[in-house]
């Protein structure tokens, strides 16, 4: 369980390929909701507490991360923004903060280059470096994959979410690819097994359906991520953040 009296955060997810928000189910089958800076406008107005944007095809396509797009949201917004996708390098992460994130989140980089953690944490401070773990459950553990969730590690996301911490990662986004995009609820039991081993902040993301799902998920992590409850129209961060409140759940309303 983590600490009763922390404040809950409700985090939307902005997935960008070719400057526009797209989402799908699995990683698989991305199809166009919207447009970056609208979106998050929308959801700063809704009560999100902070808006992570993804360049969800720069590792895989091997190119730097998307300057402009993250210039442009975060001079629309006043809530943190967390960057995403194509940061390998000191150099990507400065970049990204001089556009104007507050946070970089790394994933494939801190895999194949786990010092960069610790580079990273030293140079900006633990609280702006976030370590992406994407994973798929193997029997009663769970694997970790990179590269956009098409290459399996063989590392265990338990193991690895806790040698992230220990590297210096002052916050984890764990997302369930099984989960990710089918409504059907978040892997509870994923977040459970990281919250007994870790202390730093754990963001959940994948499978947010209901607000029910927000309520169960919220016990073992401290910041829920969805995507298309939030694109479209399922779930209003306000009202869902009214019914955590009335559920015992501390949030900013």
């Amino acid at each position: 369980m983590r600490p009763q009296g922390i404040v809950r955060r409700i985090i939307p997810c902005l997935d960008v390929d070719a400057d526009v928000v797209v989402k799908g189910v699995n990683f698989e089958g991305l199809r166009v909701v919207g447009d970056p800076v609208e979106l998050a406008s929308r959801y700063e107005e809704e009560g999100a507490d902070e808006i992570v944007l993804l360049d969800i095809t720069a590792t895989i396509e091997g190119r730097k991360t998307f300057l402009k797009t993250v210039k442009d949201v975060a001079g629309a917004i006043n809530i943190p923004l967390g960057v995403g996708g194509g940061i390998r390098s000191l150099e990507d992460a400065d970049a990204a903060f001089k556009a104007g994130a507050d946070k970089v989140s790394i994933n494939t980089a801190a895999v194949r280059n786990p010092g960069l953690i610790t580079a990273l944490s030293r140079e900006y401070g633990a609280q702006s470096v976030v370590v992406a773990i994407d994973v798929r459950r193997f029997g009663d553990s769970w694997r970790v994959y990179v590269e956009g969730g098409k290459r399996e590690t063989g590392l265990d996301g338990v193991e690895w979410a806790k040698r992230a911490e220990e590297l210096g990662a002052g916050e984890l986004l764990v997302t369930s690819i099984d989960a990710d995009g089918t409504r059907a609820g978040y892997d509870v039991e994923l977040y459970r097994a990281i919250s007994n081993v870790v202390d730093i902040p754990i963001i959940a993301s994948g499978g947010a359906g209901r607000v029910e799902h927000f309520v169960d998920v919220l016990k073992y992590a401290d910041a829920a991520l969805a995507a298309s409850v939030f694109h479209m129209g399922l779930i209003n961060i306000q009202r869902l953040k009214a019914y955590l409140a009335e559920a015992g759940i501390k949030v900013r309303v």
